[in-house]
């Protein structure tokens, strides 16, 4: 569609495994299209030997940088540069930054300073800098585990081969830090009731929280998670369709309690 956003995906290769690629493309997908596919790295080195059996198939242009200091990333320097050159183009709305690398925390900074929408996406172990210089944020390894367990959920159990289970990453958001923005938001943008429109809510925690997302706690949706808090409760009302529009407040027992 013309009103479709426009981005420029840029992949650290020397800091991202190749397994996360059908999930950068569909998280691109989600808000935009993505009109700049590169990759950036020594491709002379054997380490990202397996990144070159899935560029062809998605269309992503191999950015070439030699390596030339040992045990220090060539990509910054160059997506860099190349991400200001795009800039200065005018071609593109926003950014899609694929890396764990805190080095790319100014250039996320300096381009939502252009009016640039920036789309961060990396490991849970990313710097806390480089999400907040972001408008959004994506844990490719929680998304990455997710898809795993639902495909294994459609497999038939005595087909189902077990996978071992190890321990999950955690969001760096505790629900702690979660449960006070929403508490925050709510008292700001709550009517006279202390209800809140849920499409409300859910744009400022993603303005406040840049790595919030639902499905980092195993949730489709802001509604069962919201649910799952225990602290709120859920209105759903008919707008005369077959449309339902749901509103959260705080329990009346908590509002009572924090008001004294």
């Amino acid at each position: 569609m013309e009103n479709e956003l426009k981005f420029a995906v840029l992949i650290d290769a020397e800091n991202i495994s190749n397994k996360y690629i059908k999930i950068i493309l569909e998280e691109t997908s989600n808000s935009g299209i993505a009109t700049y596919k590169r990759i950036y790295g020594d491709w002379t080195s054997p380490q990202l030997a397996s990144w070159k059996n899935v560029l062809l198939d998605n269309s992503i242009i191999p950015m070439q940088q030699y390596s030339y200091t040992t045990g220090k990333s060539s990509t910054d320097s160059a997506m860099i540069i190349d991400a200001m050159d795009i800039l200065y183009s005018g071609t593109v709305d926003g950014f899609c930054l694929v890396s764990s690398d805190s080095d790319f925390t100014r250039l996320a900074a300096r381009l939502r300073e252009s009016g640039m929408q920036v789309i961060g996406m990396g490991e849970s172990k990313t710097p806390q800098p480089f999400i907040s210089a972001c408008n959004q944020f994506k844990y490719l390894d929680l998304l990455y585990e997710k898809k795993l367990e639902e495909a294994e959920a459609e497999v038939p159990e005595p087909q189902a081969k077990p996978r071992e289970k190890k321990e999950k990453s955690k969001p760096q958001k505790d629900l702690a830090k979660i449960k006070n923005t929403i508490n925050a938001i709510i008292e700001k943008f709550s009517d006279d009731d202390g209800w809140i429109f849920s499409g409300k809510l859910g744009d400022q925690l993603s303005k406040r929280l840049p790595d919030f997302d639902v499905r980092n706690f195993g949730y489709s949706k802001l509604t069962p998670f919201i649910k799952s808090l225990g602290d709120y409760e859920i209105n759903k009302l008919s707008d005369g369709s077959n449309q339902k529009q749901i509103y959260f407040r705080v329990k009346e027992v908590k509002r009572e309690k924090n008001s004294k």
